[in-house]
């Protein structure tokens, strides 16, 4: 794929930063640090497209579909850790959020810069996950170019599936080939083509707001609490019995004990609190309410009084 890689806002020379290596550390720092406000601008001015894709992402999730992330180096690195953090704070499948990268989960801690360059291996590795029109794919390229996320949204695109790109150039090759078009503009970087910086912190904020769109959508959060979190340490334990008191009401030990009853699980706790029912009837009214607690309560208080 030819393209003048400097004609690329994210390739192009910061002229605040051009005297950074004759800069003492406290100014190098306040460079960066004024670059970065302005990033969380560049995304506001692209939330009409990540509404788009989040409704798509909910609507996949709804219908059993499945999101993958698509990318090289750093940003093969962000879908992994935005996909990495989804079983853990809503108790989802792995299989439910997938990233994939260039270079295999060996690249995500030893560069291989190589890989990226590849279209046809984009196309192979989202192959094997057999995609079908019930998924989302998202091709992340700070250039928008990456020859790896471009074959990935081609194959998804034959595949039927709903495409999104996310970029950080105006116009990138890659949204040639995207359903939802996502190009944050943070412009030059301090480091001149250092995207790891103000690109990626815009597509990781992006992806954060993607994914947790569709999740509260998707009933794994009530109020604003991790309803479905993944209980599977000391912390996260304590964290779900916080949530079940502040929803319910109960002390501490009330907490604990029904949490234990819930096999750990946040959802039928607090339904077994509120709708006074066992685990197996909180269980039967959330999967009756499709994992949306508020109905499952209403639900659980039906079957009980039906028994």
């Amino acid at each position: 794929m030819t393209l003048n890689l400097s004609e690329l806002v994210t390739e192009q020379r910061n002229k605040n930063s051009m005297n950074l290596d004759q800069m003492e550390i406290i100014e190098i720092l306040k460079v960066i640090n004024n670059e970065d406000k302005k990033i969380a601008h560049a995304v506001e001015e692209v939330l009409p497209e990540i509404k788009i894709a989040a409704e798509k992402i909910f609507q996949a999730f709804s219908r059993g579909g499945r999101l993958f992330y698509s990318g090289a180096g750093t940003s093969g690195r962000l879908g992994y850790v935005d996909a990495s953090e989804c079983p853990p704070t809503f108790m989802t499948p792995h299989e439910m959020v997938q990233p994939i990268m260039a270079g295999g989960i060996h690249a995500f801690g030893k560069a291989l810069e190589s890989s990226e360059d590849k279209e046809e291996q984009g196309a192979a590795d989202l192959s094997v996950k057999e995609i079908t029109a019930k998924d989302v794919v998202v091709g992340i390229t700070a250039s928008g170019r990456t020859p790896y996320a471009i074959g990935a949204l081609k194959h998804a695109r034959e595949k039927g599936a709903y495409t999104v790109s996310l970029s950080s150039n105006k116009n990138s090759v890659i949204s040639k080939y995207a359903d939802c078009k996502i190009e944050v503009v943070v412009g030059p970087e301090v480091l001149t083509g250092s995207t790891r910086m103000k690109a990626a912190t815009a597509h990781k904020m992006i992806l954060n707001m993607m994914s947790t769109a569709a999740m509260v959508k998707f009933g794994k959060v009530q109020e604003n609490l991790m309803v479905d979190v993944h209980a599977s340490n000391y912390k996260l334990m304590e964290r779900a019995k916080s949530i079940i008191m502040e929803l319910t009401n109960v002390p501490y030990e009330t907490a604990e004990k029904t949490l234990e009853l819930a096999e750990r699980k946040v959802k039928p706790a607090i339904v077994m609190i509120e709708a006074n029912v066992t685990y197996e009837k909180a269980q039967e009214a959330i999967s009756a309410s499709n994992g949306y607690v508020r109905k499952a309560i209403e639900t659980a208080r039906k079957l009980d009084a039906g028994s």
